[in-house]
């Protein structure tokens, strides 16, 4: 055989695997996105896949690593919002605002996942932990959303609760899922409620 003939085989044949580890990694995600980790299998994402397990085993060496190649593949395609670009903006309402709306588009686009990656978070180990990353988002940008607003004690207690509040996916759930608002009376009525936690007034009714 020419050396020629044995570059294009072994070329093939990359790509070929290549094909097949990615034809795995979408069937998890797939299957993530319906079922929830905690309920797929290394055996239903062959299935779904149309692989035997030990050609699953070989790309994947355990759920952890196929979780891992989930996780980056859908993370690729639903990027999460770049909380650090909202320092650029100086007022605290606008920067809110902006941040608010920013991640209630991700929450919309990325709901179906992040209900099932929420609810099984504690029941997976490598959910968890690679999940974790979410929560450390989430405290960052509420970091980001207090700053400049020079608040102290209970008024800042409650800014920082009502803050914390707004960027819970839960409560964009509550509000637009279940509530039936749309993203951006959303927003507002969170920007409401944080302004009223400064002032420590009671909201009217």
């Amino acid at each position: 055989m020419s050396d020629r003939k044995r570059t294009y085989r072994m070329k093939q044949r990359a790509e070929s695997q290549e094909a097949t580890r990615l034809r795995i990694t979408e069937s998890a995600v797939a299957l993530h996105q319906t079922l929830g980790p905690a309920q797929t299998t290394m055996a239903a994402v062959a299935e779904h896949a149309g692989v035997q397990r030990s050609t699953l085993y070989r790309h994947f060496r355990d759920e952890a690593a196929l979780f891992e190649a989930c996780s980056t593949h859908w993370y690729a395609q639903h990027p999460r919002p770049d909380v650090t670009d909202w320092r650029e903006i100086a007022d605290p309402d606008e920067r809110l605002r902006a941040g608010l709306t920013a991640l209630y588009a991700w929450y919309r686009d990325a709901g179906d996942m992040l209900e099932l990656l929420l609810r099984d978070e504690k029941l997976v180990p490598s959910v968890e932990q690679r999940f974790g990353r979410f929560h450390v988002m989430l405290a960052a940008a509420a970091d980001i959303l207090i700053a400049g607003r020079g608040l102290r004690g209970r008024s800042g207690a409650r800014v920082r609760a009502a803050i914390d509040l707004a960027l819970r996916f839960e409560t964009w759930r509550t509000l637009c899922r279940e509530g039936d608002l749309d993203d951006a009376e959303a927003v507002e009525l969170a920007v409401s409620l944080v302004a009223v936690a400064k002032s420590g007034s009671d909201p009217k009714v």
